[in-house]
């Protein structure tokens, strides 16, 4: 009887049990990092401990609205904010700050790949070192004091912000002729763009360079937490030659791999709280849908500049944070 009642079981019926399974042990993760967090909280502290997590989610909306338009991923805006304003140690912060940005890129990574704009064969050399260079940061990141982190992270958000300010984009970089490692790699492609109505061919110069800055751009995602968008684009556009639009694309491809690989450590460090990262992804992801609708509608150079002030606001809290002048 067993046998046949399992037989004509609907098999939506057991989707639904499985699902409705994830959830309860998801909901009782956030409880129990709800439960922790209100104990260790600080005896001064007079806000409820619901309180934070609503305060982060609503912050992370607003943080996903703004990333979209302004091209930045939402870890890096996330981890200076945060580390910066809310009371939680910095490694909880950053741990959060990848699954935050892992969680955007993966929501966005299978559509681009099915226009063309993220191409596998460009993505995965840079992302097989990045993602080794990121295990490399995270584990010296979780290892240092937290003060010397928020001085690097700030001086960091710091350059990043110059990098904004002053980096130019070229819609279709020329490459007269690849150099050899790309020829090797196969690193080429064509991509159709809707703007033009044409197809597009592309190819890859300066490889051995690119590689040596991924290596360092990894460093610096498993490091602070942040998603590497900001650092992705430039090199891909800029150094290598792709066009501006496969390099967002690919971008976003390479960070499901290289925040996967440094968020396995922070994780196995108990550097996560659901507490954080519950609220966080969800509100950065409602965020950046609602951004990404509104991207047709705001100017994104406003939203650019608006962005720019934030980091550079975070940035100079970060150091002086770090270096016990503004706590």
């Amino acid at each position: 009887m067993l046998a046949h009642t399992a037989r004509t079981t609907p098999q939506s019926a057991i989707n639904w049990d499985w699902r409705l399974t994830s959830a309860m042990g998801f909901v009782l993760m956030a409880f129990a990092g709800m439960v922790y967090a209100a104990e260790s909280a600080p005896a001064t502290s007079v806000m409820a401990w619901w309180g934070w997590p609503l305060a982060l989610f609503f912050t992370c909306f607003f943080l996903g609205i703004v990333a979209v338009p302004s091209g930045v991923g939402g870890g890096v805006l996330f981890v200076p904010i945060v580390g910066g304003f809310f009371p939680f140690h910095l490694d909880f912060v950053r741990g959060a700050g990848l699954l935050v940005a892992l969680a955007s890129a993966l929501a966005a990574g299978p559509s681009l790949m099915r226009v063309g704009l993220a191409d596998l064969r460009l993505a995965l050399p840079l992302a097989v070192l990045a993602s080794a260079s990121s295990i490399a940061g995270a584990m010296i990141g979780l290892a240092i004091p937290a003060n010397i982190v928020q001085i690097a992270l700030g001086l960091t958000i710091l350059g990043i912000v110059i990098l904004m300010a002053t980096a130019k984009k070229s819609e279709f970089p020329e490459v007269a002729v690849p150099d050899k490692l790309s020829t090797a790699l196969m690193m080429h492609g064509i991509f159709h763009d809707a703007s033009q109505g044409k197809n597009i061919s592309w190819q890859v110069h300066r490889t051995p360079l690119g590689l040596v800055l991924f290596v360092g751009i990894g460093f610096l995602a498993g490091l602070f937490g942040m998603g590497a968008g900001w650092a992705n684009v430039p090199v891909l556009n800029l150094l290598m030659g792709v066009p501006l639009k496969v390099s967002a694309g690919t971008s976003s491809f390479i960070l499901t791999l290289v925040d996967s690989s440094a968020a396995w450590i922070y994780l196995n460090k108990g550097a996560v709280l659901a507490i954080i990262a519950v609220p966080s992804v969800i509100g950065m992801m409602l965020g950046a849908f609602i951004g990404a609708r509104l991207l047709s509608v705001l100017k994104a150079s406003i939203v650019r500049k608006m962005v720019i002030t934030l980091l550079l606001f975070a940035g100079l809290r970060a150091l002086l944070k770090g270096l016990g002048i503004w706590i």
